[in-house]
């Protein structure tokens, strides 16, 4: 459905619910598609779970005489308990497909006052038609996010509704209540969290010598062993890791310590609390886990988007005394005069030579080039931006095609790369980055890639000559962490860098591409974080 067929009134007075919207019509759903629900295994004792069980049965039996009920939801937006003292309340929910263990993040349903709020962190009204799938508009509903009172992390929705919209003035303050008492249950629950990180945590270091950490609410554990591997850049990367392990389960990640040695980490969420043992073990492969020993044949194409280090990645590949030519020089040359340099190099003996940012040549040039890498005399490596601009003839010679990782995916690797970028420009025995300041840089988006990072290391350098650097030395766009996203958001942001790396940067034929209008990716570019 449109956008521009919203109601007016939504237009106006409902930005959160229009911005959900968009968000849904970016998930491909349709407005009269039938729900995708799907009912998984879950932990019916989880601390939410445990700490919400008293404070809803109390709720529910003030809801008596209504048709309202309760529905609780984890931080994934999975319903795990539904309360009411009308059966016709759970006759309609079962009708809808809504029972414990489903899903309804707005990835799955769209709008609604679960998974909104899980996405929004905020507490949000969504009244009958307000819903994106029509499957619900016959509800009224107030979602208010649960959030733990010691971490201060999302730990689920809980949401007050029914069919009838005729109270819904007293949802908001009604729910707000009973989640404080919820919030307050948790806090009280946390010693039993830690006992259960504690297990976990001896569990595992039973063995003498063995480097284990954990990582969990409000609590880091460490054997010796680890204590004497890991320095303060290598804590924050560990946390890192551990930290993208939960959404997904077990995990393996490959890491390089700050003192050059190669450690393999397996990550494994705790089960029943907020937290992840994260087993550091040797790895086999001590080398360079860049892809130093890719056996390389010629052409190649190297392939990252912009700020990812696809010069340097092409010269260290092409070897000492290479030789770059650059496509955008075209503006200026002129395309005849540029085609006839890069002919003349390719055609003569020599050094390597790197040709940059293929995706500005028109598709004359991309064919002159392709034909002209078939019978080069020197080997030749080429850079480009990901996306669907590479013409196919051209990607067809290239024999190896190096793909570089974009920052936001190696977030392991950034309290290191920031330790280096920091001893380049200043001198490293009197200024360093604190475990808190890394941990911050690790949770940046950075769509700038390498690049933003160094800017925003050189700044910092710039400022403070000696001593801790700290989060609030940061530059205030780097300072605070980005809002914990869900996997959903993080697919949701890939795929709208995409579309702009594929469209050039030209921001209205991303949202061409993608369906929307330009004004909707704008506003999702500022939800996400995307430059």
């Amino acid at each position: 459905m449109p956008m521009r067929s919203l109601q007016p009134e939504l237009e106006r007075r409902r930005p959160d619910i229009r911005l959900s919207w968009a968000r849904s019509q970016l998930y491909g759903l349709s407005t009269e598609a039938m729900p995708r629900l799907e009912q998984v295994p879950f932990a019916p004792d989880s601390a939410l779970a445990r700490a919400a069980g008293p404070v809803l049965l109390r709720a529910t039996a003030e809801l008596d005489g209504t048709r309202l009920g309760l529905v609780l939801a984890d931080r994934d937006a999975r319903i795990i308990d539904i309360q009411s003292p009308d059966e016709s309340f759970h006759r309609a929910l079962g009708h809808a497909g809504i029972r414990a263990g489903v899903g309804v993040g707005e990835d799955r349903i769209g709008t609604n006052a679960v998974g909104t709020p899980v996405e929004t962190r905020r507490g949000i009204l969504v009244r009958g038609r307000e819903h994106y799938l029509a499957a619900f508009h016959e509800f009224t509903c107030y979602g208010h996010p649960i959030t733990h009172p010691v971490t201060r992390r999302l730990e689920g929705v809980l949401i007050i509704g029914g069919p009838s919209a005729g109270e819904h003035r007293l949802f908001p303050p009604l729910v707000r209540r009973v989640v404080s008492d919820i919030e307050d249950r948790l806090q009280l629950d946390s010693p039993r969290a830690q006992r259960r990180l504690l297990d976990a945590f001896q569990g595992a270091a039973s063995r003498r010598g063995r480097a284990v950490v954990v990582v969990g609410e409000g609590l880091v554990l460490a054997t010796p062993a680890a204590l004497d591997l890991l320095e303060p850049a290598d804590h924050a990367a560990v946390r890192a890791c551990a930290e993208d392990a939960r959404p997904f389960g077990e995990t393996l990640h490959q890491l390089t310590l700050n003192s050059g040695r190669v450690v393999r980490l397996r990550c494994v969420p705790v089960e029943g609390v907020d937290g992840t043992l994260v087993d550091i073990s040797a790895s086999k492969d001590n080398g360079d886990a860049t892809g130093a020993d890719l056996t390389l044949r010629w052409p190649l194409l190297v392939v990252g988007e912009p700020g990812t280090g696809r010069t340097t990645e092409a010269k260290r590949l092409a070897g000492s005394g290479s030789l770059v030519l650059e496509a955008t020089e075209v503006v200026r040359q002129g395309e005849q005069a540029w085609a006839n340099v890069m002919a003349s190099l390719l055609e003569a003996d020599g050094p390597a030579v790197i040709i940059e940012d293929l995706q500005v040549l028109s598709e004359q040039l991309t064919a002159l080039l392709a034909k002209c890498l078939r019978t080069a005399r020197r080997r030749v490596a080429l850079t480009v931006t990901p996306g669907d601009h590479v013409d196919p003839s051209l990607a067809a010679v290239c024999d190896t095609r190096v793909e570089l990782v974009p920052l936001r995916r190696r977030r392991q690797e950034i309290p290191h790369l920031a330790q280096r970028m920091l001893a380049e420009v200043t001198d490293s025995s009197r200024v360093r980055l604190t475990a808190d300041t890394l941990r911050v840089l690790a949770g940046q988006p950075w769509p700038g890639n390498l690049a933003e990072l160094r800017r925003v290391v050189q700044a910092v350098a710039a400022t403070r000559s000696a001593g801790d650097i700290v989060p609030s030395d940061l530059p205030a766009s780097h300072r605070a962490g980005p809002a914990p996203a869900s996997p959903f958001q993080q697919a949701e942001r890939e795929v709208i860098i995409a579309a702009i790396g594929a469209a050039g940067g030209n921001k209205l034929r991303a949202a061409c591409a993608l369906g929307v209008s330009r004004s909707t990716l704008y506003n999702r570019m500022r939800a996400l974080r995307i430059e």
